[in-house]
């Protein structure tokens, strides 16, 4: 440990918050920005731009560390983890705690600049993210734990945007929590057979041979829950057309995970940053100048 120079040290740091797959940063962000832009009619507040972009990448990064802490004894096991930092040793168990504390709070510092509703809302938020690593211990349903996890910045940018709750905002919020089952299932469906014989529990397992059926009736699901949440907000056709391409990814994933086959699963799961580039993008365009 001791003749690991800066260069390793910061080349296993970033190994440690997945800054080499920022896959996570890009599925935690979408739902973010388009709970920006549409609490904000298309021009959200740039402080708070800066503010949840940057929480965003922070709050990942930070909870990579919590997830590995908690499952460092287990990724031992995995093929597909046995080589991260913590499992592997080459990083310690303390060392990796005051890095995540200081990574958290940068992102607190961050939302202090807010207002008090949207402080209190990250003091939930990061309420989910601490229990979430432990779900997979007693539920085979930790992917809810992700998607409320991972959707809780729709939520908060309204509060920071507007500094309340209207109920229009939890048909999205619902929308990307479903949807996040859908990816991490995805995720899951790779490790199936690890997880199986270490004892993870997860939706993949818990959806057995029923696992492309149900994913696929929640996809549908959440395009009508965005469907409604466009009706709400009085979104156009620019936004269809982006509700229209996430379909057609949709589409695409099911067809990649009909043998069940580890790698095209995971490119199932990488495909949907697409899918939330598609909304986004239909709601920006909405509210662009004519």
């Amino acid at each position: 440990m001791s003749s690991i120079t800066h260069r390793e040290r910061l080349s296993l740091y970033l190994r440690l918050i997945r800054f080499d797959r920022p896959i996570g940063s890009f599925l935690l962000l979408w739902p973010t920005w388009w709970g920006l832009w549409l609490a904000s009619a298309g021009e959200p507040h740039f402080n708070n731009l800066v503010i949840f972009t940057a929480g965003v990448f922070l709050m990942r990064s930070a909870g990579c560390i919590a997830n590995d802490l908690a499952d460092r004894e287990l990724d031992r096991h995995v093929e597909r983890t046995r080589d991260r930092p913590l499992a592997s040793g080459a990083v310690g168990v303390w060392e990796a705690v005051a890095l995540g504390v200081v990574l958290a709070l940068g992102s607190f510092a961050l939302v202090l600049q807010t207002n008090t509703l949207t402080v209190w809302m990250s003091v939930a938020g990061l309420g989910l993210a601490a229990v979430y690593p432990f779900m997979k211990r007693f539920t085979h349903l930790p992917q809810f734990g992700l998607g409320f996890a991972f959707s809780w910045g729709i939520p908060m940018a309204f509060t920071a945007e507007r500094g309340e709750l209207p109920p229009s905002l939890w048909l999205l919020f619902t929308a990307a929590v479903l949807w996040s089952v859908v990816y991490d299932t995805f995720y899951a469906m790779v490790d199936r057979d690890d997880d199986i014989r270490i004892g993870i529990r997860s939706t993949a397992i818990l959806f057995d041979e029923s696992d492309r059926s149900i994913t696929a009736a929640l996809q549908v699901l959440v395009l009508a829950l965005l469907v409604l949440t466009g009706r709400q907000f009085g979104l156009g056709l620019p936004y269809y057309v982006g509700l229209s391409v996430g379909a057609a990814l949709f589409a695409w994933q099911q067809w990649q995970i009909r043998e069940r086959e580890r790698d095209k699963c995971f490119s199932a799961f990488l495909n949907n940053n697409l899918f939330g580039l598609a909304v986004f993008a239909g709601i920006a365009f909405n509210y662009a100048p004519r």
